[in-house]
């Protein structure tokens, strides 16, 4: 079974360059259980594949795309010896308009191998050309970009800062030029110089970054939009001082700690890893029942900014949202909720978790590409008028 062997690994690889983590000990798990799961049906060959590479129910558009581009040979429904298939290469003439371009990325990085080039000439990059590649990834939403477009996207979102400007506090520091007088400070230097007055101290109201919170829905709806909006937070959290980030699916996680990683990967990796709930159900109403008696009065003081990340779409439909989500409201400085769904023209909030929650935000926007992320400073500027 060599040629078999080969061409397992080979598919495993089509999947991971189209964003599956298949590990090789799952490539040498399928080796040895399609013999033994029968390669008569290509129903069986289906069923074995995808319950060893499959992890999450929404990576089985992208297997599906793929398997029946790589393993279209007629003969598989025909034959047991449908594992003596020929080499991948010739298969990309099937792919058609009908893959994502994940998955046809996959395979043409995976089945054409780079010529060697001998006296290479000089190549000259058109600027308008680059503006244009970027201008256009700047407004591709997150849920159409091939891998090397999501890798293109993480680095631009990595060097993007939120331009949150800083608030007045009760509380006062020295300033030569200060407007007010610091009288308490000015009668020590008085009593300290004998009762002769050199110089009057002044001060000036002490400005502070106001504290960020962030709620961000992890359910598998929102994967794709949530991983991307982790490496934003990564950025934020390491620029700025008091950021909150609490994930929630089915339950309330703080992954504040996690996000601090140095390296944006290993940060992400941990926040993986410290969510149980990662791309499953959504459970708004309990979660956000959670955070306003358990995290609300230590992370929404001194004018603190809440940003709600979430399509709205509720899995229970219980019936607390609204109060909740009115609680929320109240506890925060400013509630903006960020959703993917206002990416559609005419959207229309008809489900039942949308219209209880948006009475209840101050602004009501979309985030769902780069475009939008830019955008997010000009809605957290105190002087904006985005409306809800």
């Amino acid at each position: 079974m060599p040629v078999l062997a080969e061409n397992v690994l080979h598919f495993a690889r089509i999947l991971r360059g189209a964003g599956l983590p298949i590990g090789t000990d799952r490539v040498m798990d399928a080796v040895r259980a399609l013999p033994l799961a029968g390669i008569e049906s290509r129903r069986d060959w289906h069923a074995t594949l995808s319950a060893l590479f499959l992890t999450r129910h929404e990576q089985q558009v992208i297997f599906d795309e793929a398997f029946a581009v790589f393993w279209r040979d007629p003969a598989l429904e025909q034959r047991m010896m449908a594992a003596m298939l020929p080499k991948v290469a010739g298969r990309m003439a099937g792919l058609g308009a009908r893959a994502s371009p994940r998955v046809a990325e996959a395979f043409i990085t995976n089945t054409q191998p780079t010529p060697a080039v001998e006296n290479p000439e000089q190549i000259e990059v058109d600027a308008s050309l680059t503006f244009t590649a970027t201008e256009r990834l700047k407004h591709l939403d997150f849920e159409k970009m091939t891998g090397d477009e999501w890798r293109e996207a993480k680095r631009i979102v990595a060097g993007m800062r939120l331009p949150v400007p800083d608030v007045r506090t009760r509380r006062f520091k020295r300033a030569p030029t200060g407007a007010a007088i610091d009288l308490a400070a000015t009668l020590r230097r008085l009593a300290r110089d004998g009762g002769q007055i050199a110089r009057i101290v002044r001060r000036e109201p002490r400005l502070r970054a106001p504290p960020i919170v962030v709620l961000c829905d992890i359910s598998g709806s929102m994967h794709r939009y949530s991983r991307m909006f982790l490496h934003f937070l990564h950025a934020l959290v390491r620029d700025r001082a008091r950021v909150s980030v609490l994930l929630f699916g089915t339950r309330l996680t703080n992954v504040t700690r996690a996000l601090r990683h140095r390296d944006v990967d290993e940060a992400v990796d941990a926040v993986c890893a410290a969510v149980p709930d990662w791309a499953g159900g959504t459970r708004i109403a309990s979660c956000v029942h959670e955070f306003n008696f358990q995290w609300s009065r230590r992370l929404l003081g001194q004018n603190a900014t809440l940003l709600l990340v979430t399509d709205g779409l509720d899995r229970d439909d219980a019936p607390g949202l609204e109060v909740e989500m009115a609680r929320l409201h109240r506890s925060s400085h400013r509630l903006l909720w960020l959703n993917p769904l206002l990416r559609y023209e005419g959207f229309e909030p008809r489900a039942s978790g949308i219209v209880a929650m948006r009475p209840h935000v101050d602004a009501f926007l979309p985030v769902h590409n780069l475009e939008s992320l830019r955008t997010l400073g000009k809605a957290l500027s105190p002087h904006s008028r985005l409306s809800s």
